[in-house]
């Protein structure tokens, strides 16, 4: 979607417009699930956080700044979200109980698929901080500009931010046995 056709959009889900809201919806509810999966690493809790974040945008519509991207804000409330349920999880869940293997499914059984999922629980023993970075720039396809106003830092932290959770990334990689060739 176009930022003209967003500006569009928003104006007229602010007007009452139920369709327009809906398109909004159709654009970016995959972004706000798949970020929500890559932060908590379950696909049920991933699902209810992107409802919690569409019906959250929708009652605060009032409040959006017309000179925002609705990109961005969406994509701000929907890291809130994911911390939010992180920091809820952390009090009553271990996350190395999420990372137990619960037997393979037959997709599973591809190397491609494998190493997805060797990356996806790698990711979930970044930091949220760390993890937004890696999410933001590599599945989200993100530029570096972009992230800096998702994240609401300059630019050049944005770049510190991703060496980091790369460096990072790469060394848990290899502790589970991952080479880069």
């Amino acid at each position: 979607m176009s930022v003209g056709d967003e500006v569009e959009r928003v104006h007229q889900a602010q007007g009452g417009d139920h369709g327009a809201f809906a398109e909004l919806v159709a654009c970016y509810e995959r972004m706000a699930y798949n970020l929500a999966l890559r932060m908590v690493g379950d696909r049920e809790d991933a699902r209810d956080i992107t409802q919690a974040v569409f019906l959250k945008a929708y009652r605060s519509l009032g409040s959006f700044d017309p000179g925002r991207r609705f990109f961005s804000w969406l994509y701000r409330i929907t890291l809130n979200e994911c911390l939010n349920h992180l920091r809820a999880r952390r009090s009553h869940e271990p996350l190395s109980e999420r990372l137990v293997d619960r037997g393979k499914q037959p997709e599973e059984r591809w190397e491609g698929r494998q190493a997805a999922r060797i990356v996806e629980e790698a990711l979930l023993e970044l930091s949220p901080q760390n993890r937004q970075a890696i999410v933001l720039r590599h599945f989200l396809e993100l530029s570096h500009q972009e992230m800096s106003e998702v994240m609401g830092v300059p630019e050049k932290t944005v770049k510190s931010r991703l060496f980091t959770a790369r460096r990072m990334l790469a060394g848990i990689l290899r502790r589970r046995g991952i080479t880069h060739p």
